[in-house]
């Protein structure tokens, strides 16, 4: 339905009672019905989508922008290669307990994605899942992008949200052949390591947040680093310190053995061998990260980021970017950031939407 001339970016207000939080049973319905209402890319290659506001990442930051672009009166799509909704932490880090988000002293990665999804279906938005944006064109008051599909999406405006791109995890040298026989790079179910001795190998939050949450179930963890000094945050290397976990300093992999499955592995430790049995490794050294195809866009790339002002505008018009892939000065990654920022983009995108309207939207709270 058309919206009155100079309503279209007004801020949507909500119902009393509305917002029940993200561990409601009505937001993992939420999430489930958005998985059903998404749109594969077996069915539209060739269809062509049209929207006011298109996302490029259905991350976080993504799910957050879907929202308030409904909150501006906005339609919205958000596509993303991964085939689900909530970017890396659905892909890598479902169970992790996240610290940083207000309002949540912890929360679970996929409680957090279903609240997101929870929140974004207000906007109702078209979710393109399962495809990676190859093209994008600029026409005189739109931006149009194409996917490895074959479909397109025109909108007004762009947000790119795409976390820092396409990833894949750094290989373990001695875990060659291994994979999926004992060794695995993520970790989106706990219950497979019930009982076994873990090897983690990693010196990053991941490897840490791992080693943390798998030693109450695990018969053993050991926890292997190269160096004795740890990226993860001190509060986490602290807590793992308290527990029985093991860490093992200046220490590295250098075989794996064992019937199919990984059963021992060999160990150097201040340069003395030694092995332990092992049921599992995780290896957690990091991703490879890769803008793709948007480093064929005309973007300003810096260190694999994309430079943005303060109002989240890239050097290119009508595109805009929030989140991990963006760069500025004092740029911190964090998911909280990242949730400023989209509302930041949006707002901005608003305008160039519909030059009629207003960045500052009005307060939520007002009746």
């Amino acid at each position: 339905m058309e919206r009155p001339p100079g309503q279209r970016c007004h801020p949507r207000r909500r119902a009393p009672g509305g917002d029940r939080g993200v561990l409601s049973t009505r937001g993992r319905q939420a999430a489930q019905e958005a998985s059903t209402r998404r749109v594969g890319p077996a069915s539209i290659g060739g269809v062509r989508h049209s929207t006011d506001l298109l996302v490029i990442g259905a991350g976080p930051t993504g799910l957050f922008s879907a929202y308030y672009a409904g909150f501006r009166g906005l339609s919205v799509a958000v596509a993303d290669s991964l085939p689900e909704l909530g970017g890396q932490i659905t892909a890598m880090y479902p169970e992790k307990a996240i610290l940083d988000v207000a309002g949540f002293p912890t929360i679970k990665g996929r409680e957090l994605v279903a609240g997101l999804v929870e929140q974004a279906a207000s906007a109702h938005p078209t979710y393109l899942l399962g495809r990676t944006a190859l093209t994008l064109d600029h026409g005189a008051d739109s931006v149009t992008v194409g996917f490895d599909d074959g479909s397109t999406a025109t909108a007004k405006a762009l947000l790119i949200t795409a976390g820092i791109g396409k990833f894949s995890p750094r290989p373990l040298p001695a875990a060659a052949g291994w994979a999926g026989r004992g060794v695995e790079f993520f970790v989106p179910d706990f219950a497979p390591y019930v009982g076994k001795d873990v090897l983690v190998v990693g010196g990053g939050d991941s490897a840490f947040d791992w080693a943390l949450h798998l030693e109450p179930i695990a018969k053993s963890v050991t926890l292997v680093h190269r160096r004795d000094a740890f990226r993860a945050h001190q509060r986490t290397v602290d807590d793992v310190r308290a527990s029985s976990v093991e860490i093992l300093t200046h220490a590295e992999v250098a075989a794996l053995r064992g019937d199919g499955v990984v059963a021992e592995a060999d160990l150097i430790v201040d340069g003395v061998p030694m092995t332990r049995p092992v049921q599992a490794v995780i290896a957690a050294l990091g991703f490879v990260a890769d803008l793709g195809p948007l480093q064929q866009w005309g973007l300003t790339v810096d260190h694999r980021h994309l430079v943005v002002d303060g109002a989240m505008r890239t050097n290119l018009p009508r595109v805009f970017a929030a989140g991990d892939i963006t760069q500025y000065d004092g740029k911190v990654r964090l998911i909280a950031v990242g949730f400023g920022e989209a509302a930041t983009a949006v707002n901005n995108a608003a305008v160039v939407i519909d030059p009629s309207a207003h960045v500052f939207p009005g307060h939520s709270s007002e009746a």
